[in-house]
């Protein structure tokens, strides 16, 4: 009968009341605990989740080190479920080929042989036909880990120990990252660079007062395996610098063009982290089959085992820009990762920032290489105390001999041992264990010399221990040999975002020609659609054109170019090279109308690229009546839409042409009957964009006879060029004949001159259109007014005087003309000899 008590009181057998609201939030705040500690969370310390840290473990103590064979996965999971990990086999193996996956960590932890599955979301093949072993990176997640660097805990069922924690010599958490939901909290942790992440920590060793915005100066933003393009590096700092947000991840494509077809393809060569290709593909064909993308005609996955590539072959109409900004949008070739950097720090989950997640780290190698340090210098002070008694032996060698020899047994012989020479147990034993070699004279160094050896060991560990100067440099010591073998090349490009970014990050650069025609069509065509050709050759087609028009500028740029383009109203207008319209060699090109806002009658006169570096350089202009104008290249830098003044220009005047400049340049003008001045650059001083120049050449006129009437006509300048004393200058008249001469053959004069003869100007050679420098290696453009373009190496050109009339450069036909000629600075032997020999023609040589 349950015992009772007076009054109201309770009887003392009755269960207590709980409130079961309390007793189940209670009850799911230990199991939401436990699953973050034990199960969903990294460790800041060595970046493993137990499940990860248990299957190295395993793989360790079976002697599954780099330089071991390897062994069946099934063998290892079966072990760390054993031992170790009391759940699903396939959660185990699941997390095993995560880390042989070198798409989803940047530095792989287990070196895996078999199919480990693919970025494709191929799964791997089961764990009895794939093997493993650990990476050489890995054993250093384990070094040192029996050198009590580290606790050990029982296993669940009691009868094994795990390492609580793995020493870890490097931060695995920032280096290959990790991502997990756990109740309540999730985390998310992008793979760095290990190079990067090796170089902080040192810098935070040499420097501990270090700012938070010097680290992000080493550390950029994450390196995904994946490798791709990262956007926008203020949304990077922004995360390292409170522990969360969101970046933004972009495929690496680039714009191809089919040599023959002059298709434009997309192709793409790497995707972003933990994107399934097979289905990104996928996506794409579902798009293009509902009609969300125009202009895609076929898609290819062309990967193989030298590397990722599908192509996306466009339809000829398709603007590949437009086409690649779709796919951005509407695909997970762009895609979002959203950076939380949370892991269990102190024995709870905690939000972190960069530095103080390398903070963390730096505090974990101070307890491990003090504990190390620990064990060391215990074990050698235990070695020190043996040598110190084997010393005592050597040196009574013959009494210790005697005393063993007269001992009825070991016992006796150790107890005298240690009363005769006032020795240790341990220090008896290891005299006893002694073999008769280790008594020759050179053990006895060897024993003299290890004994020295161990004693200067022992104050180096008190002085670690002793000064926290010196552990520092210990652990800056391994971080240093870390980066020296296993760093490697960031993989992961940064580029702006957009806002701040440019289309020209996603457009392949190469070299294109840029060609005008006199009508005002533009196009750019690559530069490999056109092979050498001897000189005397008749060329192939560069455009298509109308009798009325022909190809007038030809430029070599690259695709990221700045060009600017100087018309005759003497206003300048900007475009990129990318902006032009592409075509082949035949194609016409878009009209310079619907790319560039014109006035009524504004004609094209010029157009430069522009240098990556523009400080100290100027514009240097020409004009047809003689004049020159020097204005610095950065009043050109914010042109409008509309366009801005270039150089004010006289009636009846207009531009010859724009030449970017140093102002220590050397000015060639030469004009259409065959003079040329040579002056120096600076005797045109620096004027603003508004003015009108100053005289560069002083032109003469002569009377022509056109049937009875007498005309006065004046020269004009052809052409400008800078110029060289080691250089020689080609001249082309427009009947196809040309001659180099020595620069030095022109003498230097001051600007306003008359100049002299660069050219015997003949009914034969009809006028002179061009006079440019050249290299002896140099090529050149020869552009008719029948669209023809053919290219020729300058030393097929020879070297004459200045009264020359040269040689046949190219055969004309009818009434074609050459009409201008651009410079190559390719070293390029000519191809074959068909039709690009010499096209029929003789070299026809003039003498003076």
């Amino acid at each position: 009968m349950a015992e009772t008590t007076n009054g109201n009181e309770p009887h003392r057998n009755e269960p207590t009341l709980l409130n079961i609201e309390d007793d189940m939030r209670q009850s799911y705040l230990d199991y939401a605990m436990s699953v973050n500690i034990g199960r969903a969370l990294p460790q800041i310390r060595d970046g493993l989740k137990p499940v990860h840290r248990r299957i190295l473990y395993a793989m360790f103590r079976e002697g599954l080190l780099a330089n071991r064979r390897y062994s069946k996965c099934a063998g290892v999971v079966g072990e760390v479920l054993k031992r170790y990990h009391p759940h699903g086999d396939m959660s185990v193996y699941d997390a095993l080929v995560r880390m042989a996956q070198p798409f989803s960590l940047r530095y792989p932890l287990i070196d895996g042989q078999g199919n480990f599955g693919s970025v494709d979301g191929d799964p791997p093949a089961a764990y009895r036909y794939t093997e493993c072993k650990l990476t050489r990176l890995a054993e250093r997640m384990l070094a040192d880990i029996d050198k009590d660097t580290v606790d050990f805990v029982p296993n669940y069922d009691g009868q094994h120990q795990e390492p609580e924690i793995l020493p870890a010599q490097f931060p695995n958490l920032l280096v290959n990252g990790s991502d997990g939901i756990a109740v309540g909290m999730a985390t998310n942790i992008p793979p760095h660079n290990l190079g990067e992440i090796c170089d902080a920590l040192l810098a935070l060793i040499s420097k501990p007062g270090i700012t938070h915005e010097e680290i992000l100066d080493i550390v950029p933003g994450p390196d995904f395996p994946t490798g791709a393009q990262l956007l926008g590096r203020k949304a990077i700092r922004d995360a390292y610098l409170t522990g969360r947000g969101t970046l933004t991840m972009r495929a690496l494509a680039a714009i191809e063009t089919d040599k023959r077809s002059s298709r434009a393809s997309i192709i793409i060569r790497e995707i972003p982290y933990q994107v399934n290709k097979a289905r990104m593909i996928e996506r794409m064909a579902e798009l293009v089959n509902d009609k969300r993308i125009e202009g895609i005609s076929d898609i290819r996955d062309e990967s193989d085992r030298d590397g990722m590539r599908v192509v996306i072959e466009l339809k000829r109409d398709a603007e590949p820009r437009i086409v690649l900004n779709q796919l951005y949008k509407l695909t997970q070739m762009q895609q979002g990762y959203g950076i939380i950097l949370l892991g269990i720090h102190e024995g709870r989950p905690k939000e972190m920032n960069l530095l103080q997640m390398l903070v963390a780290f730096l505090e974990h190698r101070k307890i491990v290489l003090t504990r190390r340090t620990r064990f060391e210098l215990k074990e050698a002070e235990a070695r020190l105390h043996i040598l110190d008694g084997l010393l005592i032996a050597l040196k009574n060698l013959d009494a210790v001999i005697k005393l063993i020899r007269g001992s009825k047994d070991a016992e006796t012989a150790r107890s005298g041992l240690m009363k005769q020479f006032g020795l240790s147990q341990l220090q008896a034993q290891a005299i006893l264990d002694l073999t008769l070699r280790r008594l020759t004279s050179l053990e006895r160094e060897k024993i003299e010399t290890e004994h020295k050896e161990t004693v200067t060991l022992i104050a180096r560990y008190k002085k670690i221990l002793a000064d926290e100067k010196e552990l520092l440099k210990l652990i800056a010591g391994e971080l240093d040999e870390i980066k020296k073998e296993f760093a490697d090349p960031r993989r992961t490009q940064i580029v702006e975002a957009e806002g701040e970014f440019s289309i020209e990050d996603l457009i392949v650069e190469e070299d294109v020609l840029v060609s005008v025609t006199h009508g005002g069509y533009l196009k750019r065509t690559p530069l490999s659609l056109y092979r050498t050709q001897k000189r005397g050759g008749r060329g192939k087609i560069g455009a298509t054109t109308t009798e009325e028009d022909f190809v007038e500028h030809l430029e070599r740029v690259s695709t990221h170019d700045r060009l600017l383009f100087f018309t005759s109203a003497g206003k300048v207008y900007e475009l990129k090279a990318y902006e032009l319209p592409e075509g082949g060699r035949a194609a016409k090109g878009r009209s310079i109308a619907n790319l560039l806002s014109l006035a009524n009658e504004e004609t094209l006169s010029a157009f430069i690229p522009v240098p990556r570096e523009i400080a100290g350089k100027f514009v240097f202009f020409s004009t047809r009546r003689g004049r020159v104008k020097k204005t610095a290249l950065d009043e050109y830098e914010n042109i409008r839409s509309t366009g801005i003044i270039a150089i004010n220009l006289e009636d009846g005047d207009s531009l010859v042409d724009v030449r970017i400049t140093d102002g220590n340049q050397q000015i060639v003008l030469s004009t259409r009957e065959g003079q040329a001045i040579r002056f120096k650059e600076e005797e045109a001083r620096p004027m603003g964009r508004a003015t009108g120049g100053v005289v560069g050449m002083e032109l003469e006129s002569q009377t022509v006879k056109e049937g009875k009437t007498v005309i006065l006509v004046e020269d004009e300048i052809v052409s400008m060029s800078t110029v060289r004393d080691d250089e020689t200058l080609l001249t082309v008249s427009e009947l196809g004949y040309g001659k180099r001469t020595p620069a030095s053959d022109y003498r230097l004069t001051h600007r306003g001159g008359k100049g002299v003869i660069t050219m015997n100007v003949t009914d034969k050679t009809g006028k002179v259109i061009s006079v440019r420098q050249v290299g002896t290696d140099d090529q050149v453009m020869l552009i008719t007014d029948g669209g023809k373009i053919i290219r020729l190496a300058v030393k097929g050109v020879r070297i004459t005087g200045r009264n020359a009339q040269g040689v046949h450069m190219v055969r004309l036909e009818g009434e074609e003309r050459v009409r201008a000629v651009a410079g190559m600075a390719e070293r390029e032997e000519d191809e074959g000899n068909g039709n690009g020999s010499n096209g029929g023609a003789e070299a026809e040589d003039s003498d003076e």
